[in-house]
């Protein structure tokens, strides 16, 4: 009876034991599964598509705060979400303010978060949604270069991109990858068709 009390325990262990393992295993077979899903997708960040990337690094990089027009709610302005990315309205004006007394003490104020004054003039956030008022007809290249170098509308010669707009601390230092996954992204996106106003100089360099 001793020897088969015995036996038996020694079967329950061994069984236990080769069933850890396979757990173990199998644990470590999905494990391997994810790690070699997101190296088969370097250049989409491990995203499965370099659109759904792009979409990621839009939301983390802020591009909503100015780029989508706001709406009063009760737990104050949230992103509307009807215009997403479609820039500054263009038949909202800039804020009601004495430009001139603003520029010469550098201060900086905002109407909706879409439009800015200060001592550069005023800017306005463009229209980054895919429709032909937007970046609808823009060349990857041409995207890239708007970042990267700070040119308006992506063309060589032109002025550079204003103020709040951190292409020159942020988005200057984005890879290619990430670049073109955000433009990818943006291309995808539902087209809102609005003319946002462009850049006024500021009244103190006014010819008089």
């Amino acid at each position: 009876m001793k020897k088969l009390s015995a036996a038996i325990i020694i079967i329950l262990v061994s069984t236990i034991f080769l069933f850890s393992e396979c757990s173990e295993n199998k644990s470590n077979g999905d494990s391997d599964k994810k790690d070699s899903t997101a190296i088969s997708n370097p250049g989409n960040g491990g995203y499965e598509t370099q659109v759904k990337y792009g979409e990621h690094l839009v939301l983390i990089g802020g591009c909503n705060d100015c780029h989508t027009p706001k709406k009063m709610t009760p737990n104050g302005p949230e992103a509307d979400l009807s215009l997403t990315l479609s820039g500054h309205p263009a038949k909202i004006p800039p804020p009601d303010v004495d430009r001139k007394e603003t520029e010469s003490k550098g201060l900086a104020v905002t109407n909706d978060l879409t439009v800015w004054v200060g001592p550069w003039g005023i800017s306005y956030a463009a229209n980054i949604t895919s429709d032909s008022t937007g970046i609808g007809t823009w060349s990857e290249s041409q995207f890239i270069l708007c970042l990267r170098e700070g040119k308006w509308k992506g063309i060589a010669g032109n002025r550079t991109l204003l103020p709040p707009m951190p292409w020159n601390t942020s988005y200057r230092f984005m890879s290619d990858d990430e670049l073109k996954a955000i433009f990818a992204y943006l291309k995808s996106t539902k087209p809102v068709k609005n003319v946002a106003p462009g850049a006024e100089l500021p009244v103190l360099a006014e010819k008089k």
